[in-house]
């Protein structure tokens, strides 16, 4: 459920605008990205499982204000990392 250590490097080099940038709008959208990603895999096998879900929508709604933000403040940027990650907007 959670993103390893290494992944999450990973997830941050691919992302990061510089070099050590682990707190931009990208980053941190492109980490909630894998953790709402495990945990929707997580759900297909524990559907009961109400108090992760709440954290999933917690998440849902951190990443929604994220890239809301990135839009009003660079819309390329935003446009660039929507392409990039596979999301709907």
């Amino acid at each position: 459920m959670t993103v390893t250590a290494e992944k999450k490097q990973i997830i941050i080099t691919d992302n990061a605008r510089a070099a050590g940038d682990t707190g931009s709008p990208e980053v941190q959208v492109a980490i909630l990205t894998e953790r709402i990603v495990n945990l929707t895999e997580h759900f297909k096998l524990h559907h009961k499982d109400n108090h992760s879900r709440r954290g999933l929508l917690q998440m849902v709604n951190k990443r929604r204000s994220l890239l809301d933000y990135l839009k009003k403040k660079d819309v390329e940027r935003y446009n660039a990392l929507i392409q990039k990650l596979g999301l709907r907007k």
